[in-house]
């Protein structure tokens, strides 16, 4: 069945990252061709099982050139996790213990999916991460460089969320929207921005609940745990369970 050979597609993802993050350039080129060839056969079984799916085909060229990037990038981010994580002995402990890497890496795979309008593979990775890790990215999500997620059970970050770079979040924490009531007069447009977006060099702990298209996490800014928002937030502030403690970088 289809949905055996996407999941074989993320035990192969699994089985080879620890080499595409660490290996040489010549062990990790035919890994990124036979993971395009694998993408491309699960597509072709989605064909006969989901024939209305938006789109079920991409450049091979095009999906090489974008996942070499996608691997070079978590490459720096893997060597400076131990800057954000002091309980950090080596660089082989990150990779295999950490349940982030599984889901960043599968996230980062899903996006490319999706933004070429593959979305049903792209939704059964990121369930297949979830399953995995605890940690529920929308493939739709945008994430920025340098992103970290420290434990992370129980992490939600919707389909519209974008999360910008030196980002830092710690466990439980929803990066969600608010609930939709239909209304026949005036149609609600699922696509539009719904979920918050997250500014460079912000740390969110534990908890915290984030809601909502318009509002924004200001730059350098810190969440503190438990903290429920649904309002933008400015540059340089600190909120503690509800209350601004800190704006602007001028306390309160």
């Amino acid at each position: 069945m289809w949905d055996e050979s996407a999941k074989n597609l993320v035990k192969k993802i699994l089985l080879s990252y620890k080499t595409i993050l660490i290996g040489s350039h010549s062990e990790v080129e035919p890994i990124l061709d036979e993971l395009i060839c694998d993408i491309n056969t699960v597509l072709a079984e989605l064909k006969d099982v989901l024939p209305y799916n938006t789109n079920l085909s991409f450049s091979f060229e095009e999906a090489k050139k974008e996942l070499i990037m996608v691997f070079e990038d978590l490459r720096e981010e893997t060597k400076k996790i131990g800057n954000r994580d002091p309980a950090v002995t080596c660089m082989e402990e990150i990779i295999l213990c950490y349940p982030y890497i599984k889901a960043i890496i599968l996230h980062r795979i899903a996006h490319f999916l999706y933004i070429n309008k593959i979305y049903v593979l792209a939704r059964i990775l990121s369930e297949e991460a979830h399953s995995l890790t605890g940690i529920d990215i929308h493939p739709g999500a945008k994430i920025g460089k340098n992103f970290f997620i420290d434990h992370g059970t129980g992490i939600v970050i919707g389909e519209t969320c974008i999360i910008g770079n030196n980002v830092t979040l710690y466990q439980g924490i929803t990066l969600g929207t608010y609930s939709f009531k239909k209304n026949s007069k005036k149609p609600l447009d699922l696509k539009s921005k719904r979920h918050p977006t997250i500014e460079d060099n912000v740390t969110i702990y534990a908890n915290a609940t984030i809601l909502g298209g318009g509002t924004i996490i200001g730059t350098n800014s810190i969440i503190g745990s438990n903290a429920w928002i649904a309002s933008s937030v400015a540059a340089n502030s600190t909120v503690k369970a509800n209350s601004i403690i800190q704006a602007n970088g001028i306390k309160e």
